[in-house]
């Protein structure tokens, strides 16, 4: 494998949230220089002002594209204009703008392979919408545009603790109207493969969460489980995936066993982010599975009523980049593996020896 840091493309989210306090306190330990080449999407301006209100030490250098990065430093790209202002603790359209300018420049250098993963700091969805752009999330819209056509899948994810989305950004009322055996499928798909390629489970064991109170209670609450999540759960099973439930959420998360589980697949959002945010949100790290991408987030979110009083902990947004670096690192490997892999064995018995022989094959 070739040794080399891995650049890591950084989008500054909000300018008026805690994004630019945890990217600033994440690289301000030189260690994290040692690991990755970090290039920030987002405005050198704006840096430095977040830098001086919160009495930052971080130093950084502007560069045109990551192109230009250089190692044991960290770079800023500048994507908006020069009098962008900052308003913190305040969701505004300059705001969203600049998020959105951003993570467009990002993923244009991304697509010329300028850098090797993204690690997104936290936006407001709220205020980027409008009439000429619609922005469901950072996994959706990362999906749309370099997606290869490929689906993506909402991981939250703290150590051996995964929780995936089945359906994202949408009203609880049409959670149910969303579901299909296909919809699963397609899911528990995606997140098994994840967890092999991604996170090196051999065997990974899928809990379901199921959609009704006490699993539909054999169809008093509710006829989801055994109309639709059931059936698409029989179909997986027998394509070799190890999936369990449907379980009724309160009882697997209070009982303790969503531990014997590598992942558990949620029916909504806030089904699976409630207990994960109450489990693990300070090192919690949002991980979109499914694309050649690799795109990782701080499970928190823009954190206005804490921005610029210096308060804010990095710990997510640090461990959002070790993840991304770990999956960067595994997803090669395994390229490298699979494009020479171990020569056939076989035992050929043209004598009484039986012994252990192998295939000859060409060297490069």
């Amino acid at each position: 494998m070739e040794e080399r840091k891995i650049k890591v493309g950084i989008t500054h989210g909000d300018i008026n949230g805690v994004g630019y306090e945890v990217i600033l306190k994440t690289f301000s330990d030189p260690l994290m220089l040692e690991l990755c080449t970090p290039i920030v999407y987002g405005s050198p301006k704006v840096a430095a002002y977040h830098r001086k209100a919160m009495d930052i030490s971080t130093n950084f250098s502007i560069v045109n594209s990551a192109s230009e990065a250089q190692e044991g430093r960290l770079s800023i790209v500048n994507c908006t204009e020069d009098e962008l202002k900052v308003e913190l603790s305040k969701p505004t359209a300059e705001g969203g703008r600049a998020a959105l300018d951003a993570l467009e420049k990002a993923l244009g250098e991304y697509r010329e392979d300028l850098f090797d993963v993204l690690v997104t700091a936290p936006l407001n969805r709220n205020v980027i919408q409008s009439e000429v752009k619609s922005f469901p999330g950072h996994a959706e819209y990362i999906e749309k545009q370099v997606g290869r056509n490929r689906k993506a899948l909402t991981m939250f994810v703290k150590g051996d603790f995964r929780v995936a989305l089945l359906t994202g950004n949408i009203p609880v009322k049409d959670v149910s109207g969303s579901l299909s055996k296909e919809l699963i499928i397609e899911k528990l798909e995606i997140f098994n493969r994840s967890l092999k390629q991604d996170f090196g489970i051999d065997s990974p064991r899928i809990a379901v969460f199921a959609l009704n109170p006490h699993a539909g209670d054999n169809g008093l609450t509710g006829d989801e489980e055994k109309e639709i999540i059931i059936p698409a759960m029989e179909a997986m099973g027998q394509r070799g995936v190890f999936c369990y439930g449907p379980y009724p959420a309160d009882e697997l998360m209070g009982s303790g066993n969503y531990r014997h589980f590598d992942g558990i697949l949620a029916m909504y959002h806030d089904q699976g982010v409630l207990p994960f945010s109450t489990l693990a949100m300070d090192e919690g790290v949002n991980f979109t599975a499914g694309l050649p991408i690799v795109h990782t987030s701080p499970a928190h979110g823009t954190a206005y009523d804490i921005a610029g009083k210096g308060i804010a902990s990095e710990e997510s947004f640090r461990q959002a980049v070790y993840m991304a670096i770990d999956v960067f690192r595994r997803r090669r490997l395994e390229e490298e593996i699979s494009a020479r892999p171990l020569r056939k064995q076989y035992y050929e018995k043209r004598d009484d020896s039986d012994k252990l022989k192998l295939d000859t094959v060409e060297e490069d």
